[in-house]
């Protein structure tokens, strides 16, 4: 970089910060990150920058400088009103909040890892499938006498949950019922045996334009600075003279 050289054991450190399908890929998407932060250092000491004097800041005096650089290089537009809306028109879907369910479950733990164990914690779980069924007041006093689940002190209830918030098992099954119904079969995961219950579904709501318009805002400001600072890199890299790397803008940039 300009007759500096990158060492190669500091290529072999930033490694572990470029997960790639082989190791030579790794290598030049490592050797290409500490070309690129050589390039604006060397950038940011022509220009005689200093970092900012913050003593409280946790990145070291290199990072700051290259943060002083790009922030005075690469000012990007902010997005209008039209764009923003153009942007939500496109893919409304992005903006829907999640489908919650409110769900409760008795958990009835095996004793042991035997299969024997896991044998008669089932049949004690579908036991209490039959015996409470759909019965709310029912379901909730055998929570509170036989679920070894810390939530049998709110009489099952697992709050509103969101997809992924539980093992795949449990969230499969509360899905499949109908708000009100108790599964009658118990699912099996890796905590214990699981007797569930669906009391309501709420179904996820495209949010309205006015709602997340500083939201869209916000992300295409950040997409822009990202495609700025890459074709500033570019441009440097253009002007400078660089050996066994490549540097170009990304792609869209």
């Amino acid at each position: 970089m300009n007759g500096i050289e990158i060492d190669p054991e500091a290529i072999a450190r930033e490694i572990q910060h470029h997960p790639a399908p082989d190791a030579d890929a790794a290598w030049r998407e490592a050797a290409r990150a500490l070309a690129v932060r050589e390039l604006l250092l060397q950038e940011a000491h022509r220009l005689d920058l200093s970092p900012a004097g913050d003593e409280e800041r946790s990145e070291t005096d290199e990072d700051a400088l290259i943060s002083e650089l790009l922030d005075a290089a690469v000012v990007p537009e902010e997005a209008g009103e039209e764009e923003c809306r153009r942007y939500y028109d496109a893919d409304r879907q992005r903006f829907r909040t999640p489908d919650l369910f409110e769900a409760s479950h008795i958990l009835i733990e095996p004793d042991g890892d035997s299969p024997g164990a896991w044998s008669v914690a089932g049949i004690e779980a579908r036991r209490i499938a039959g015996e409470v069924g759909d019965d709310p007041t029912a379901f909730a006093t055998a929570a509170r006498e036989l679920s070894t689940c810390p939530s049998a002190q709110q009489d099952g209830s697992l709050g509103q949950v969101r997809r992924g918030e539980l093992v795949a098992e449990v969230q499969q099954a509360i899905e499949a019922l109908s708000p009100g119904e108790t599964c009658r079969r118990p699912i099996r995961s890796s905590f214990g045996w699981h007797v569930i219950r669906l009391a309501r579904c709420i179904e996820g709501h495209v949010l309205p334009f006015e709602a997340v318009h500083d939201k869209i805002g916000d992300m295409m400001a950040a997409r822009a600075w990202t495609m700025g600072a890459a074709r500033y890199v570019a441009d440097l890299a253009d002007r400078a003279n660089i050996e066994g790397i490549l540097i170009e803008p990304e792609a869209g940039a």
